[in-house]
């Protein structure tokens, strides 16, 4: 089964064709430049199903449906489910969860089967956990990098980013910038990693990825799965279980 998945986030549309288990080929656009899409595809042959994540409103939606449309077929939209692809979602309003969230759950239950703290870091940085027995408990949203160095920039006089490197100790404000940002984005795992741990789980492995994983990933403890385009792996594995029904 030849399948195009698509996220479409708040920075990037990154999409790949999958097909007998691998990934035949992958790319992205800009968000911004989410008309790009038909002209990427133009040359793909056709897919059996088209799957998209979307969190970054109507207008690339429409892009994106468009696009398929071009390709010759239809895009399925996932939205969150309380039950699917072996996870449980315990969110108070199941529907609500982000569905490249959801998305990248299903996609960390398929590579490993343990407890997971499953980290998106792009232009947010999710941090859901997930069981041994597959149950998504809930998660944290928080700034990423890029976020916090603009707050920062915007909301005061005098600190703004120029290219400050990582340090235990920082000794200049480029250099604390950076660092605080760091921290922030790694301290927020760790904290989740603890929290599973409190309540029973065995140690849990952080599956990460976004375009933010090469920050954090040095700086976290425990161990530490890096896998590109998560949400996509996720995307596969929910037209796959629907293809069978």
């Amino acid at each position: 089964m030849r399948i195009l998945a698509i996220d479409a986030g708040n920075t990037r549309i990154k999409w790949g064709v999958h097909e007998d288990g691998s990934w035949r080929v992958q790319g992205w656009v800009p968000t911004a430049k989410a008309v790009r899409l038909a002209g990427e595809w133009a040359g793909l042959e056709p897919a059996d199903a088209v799957i998209a994540t979307n969190v970054a409103g109507t207008r690339v939606a429409r892009s994106v449906a468009a696009a398929a449309r071009r390709f010759g077929r239809r895009a399925r939209f996932v939205k969150s489910a309380p039950r699917q692809c072996g996870v449980r979602n315990a969110y108070a309003h199941p529907a609500r969860l982000g569905a490249d969230r959801w998305a990248a759950l299903i996609g960390a239950r398929h590579l490993h089967r343990g407890p997971c703290v499953v980290v998106n870091a792009g232009t947010t940085m999710t941090v859901d956990a997930l069981t041994a027995d597959g149950v998504f408990l809930g998660g944290m949203i928080v700034a990423g990098a890029d976020l916090m160095r603009a707050a920062l920039a915007q909301g005061t006089a005098g600190l703004r980013p120029r290219g400050g490197k990582f340090a235990f100790f920082p000794a200049r404000t480029a250099d604390a910038i950076e660092s605080g940002a760091v921290n922030a984005l790694a301290g927020a795992v760790e904290r989740m990693r603890s929290f599973m741990q409190r309540m029973g789980q065995a140690a849990p492995l952080t599956v990460l990825s976004g375009g933010g994983a090469p920050l954090i990933a040095p700086h976290l403890n425990g161990a530490v799965e890096v896998v590109d385009n998560l949400v996509l792996e996720g995307l596969v594995r929910i037209a796959l279980e629907t293809s069978t029904r």
